[in-house]
């Protein structure tokens, strides 16, 4: 077992509060010898500072926890970048901690899982928590920032405007001549989804686009929802465009579109939002709507940090501006 402070104490012969005021750097009823002996003793020893043990005493931590969506997306490794970049700028440390999307239990046991440690702010990646899950963040009064996820209440967040996220992926293609566009991955939760859905719908909308009902394939911004998706519309598609609602999604769709015989773009354009590095490995390199996903994280790290200066929970909400890139998977017709 490691050296203790009593330890210390019994090797130097003082009271092991006078051990603790020197390892604290307290400068206060020890003098300088004092403070040599029990230095030259705690190294002799090997004495290291139980951190954790400090942090439960003083209720004070400098540590951030990210919970993070288990859904199959690969953002999140981008925010994480940001949050860990950002910490250490500022001495934190980092744990992350893994949730489902949707289901309470699973919400209920991560927040649990960082609430009861002694963390000084929780930052939550993509995920809406459910009525309950939320009283229980509001009522641990450690500080909170939801992730590339907005709301339509007074929780704090930073993230895209989905909404827009959707008409940009949209109009692009109608502005490249495109009239027949489906819209697939997107899920049934509010928020996220429900607005990208809005921001298509808003763009073909202005377009003077009437909309089928199989455009719109449904799913949960995975690899496994595009392929379905590209079931769905089948080799023999009337579609020209189609908006991914992610990376993972329009990864998905490229795969399957190639095992049917189609060709992108000659035959079927995509764009894809999120704009993370997968769009430039794959063959052909993705369109996209890029968000800034390291600037939310490091974003998100800002906002514990002026939190905790300002000794009170914040309510604001910023929205990180988004960026078209065209590669290789669509064109004009």
């Amino acid at each position: 077992m490691s050296a203790t402070i009593k330890d210390i104490a019994n090797k130097v012969g003082v009271a092991p509060s006078t051990v603790s005021r020197v390892l604290s750097n307290k400068t206060k009823y020890y003098n300088s010898l004092t403070a040599e002996k029990v230095k030259k003793a705690a190294e002799e020893l090997g004495y290291k500072k139980n951190q954790a043990a400090v942090e439960l005493v003083k209720r004070e931590s400098n540590v951030i926890a990210a919970v993070v969506s288990s859904v199959k997306t690969n953002f999140a490794g981008e925010i994480i970048d940001g949050i860990q970049e950002e910490a250490l700028k500022h001495g934190y440390d980092l744990i992350v901690v893994y949730a489902g999307s949707a289901d309470p239990d699973e919400q209920k046991r991560a927040l649990l899982t960082v609430i009861e440690r002694p963390v000084m702010g929780i930052l939550l990646l993509s995920i809406a928590l459910g009525e309950d899950n939320l009283k229980l963040l509001k009522e641990s009064q450690i500080p909170y920032c939801f992730l590339s996820m907005a709301f339509d209440d007074k929780r704090p967040f930073i993230s895209s405007d989905d909404e827009e996220v959707g008409y940009k992926a949209t109009k692009l293609l109608i502005d490249k001549g495109h009239r027949k566009i489906g819209l697939a991955g997107i899920d049934k939760y509010p928020y996220t989804g429900c607005l990208r859905l809005k921001g298509y719908k808003r763009a073909l909308n202005e377009a003077g686009i009437v909309s089928k009902e199989d455009w719109i394939q449904t799913g949960d911004y995975s690899y496994l929802s595009g392929e379905k998706a590209m079931d769905q519309y089948g080799k023999d598609t009337d579609l020209t465009g189609i908006v991914a609602v992610s990376d993972m999604v329009a990864i998905g769709l490229l795969n399957k579109a190639r095992n049917l015989g189609l060709n992108v773009p000659e035959d079927l354009s995509i764009v894809s939002i999120d704009g993370t590095e997968m769009c430039r490995i794959v063959q052909p390199q993705l369109t996209s709507v890029s968000q800034n996903f390291f600037e939310m994280g490091k974003s998100g790290v800002q906002r514990i940090e002026d939190i905790k200066k300002h000794k009170k929970l914040a309510h604001l909400q910023q929205m990180i501006p988004t960026r078209i890139e065209e590669r290789q998977s669509i064109k004009g017709i």
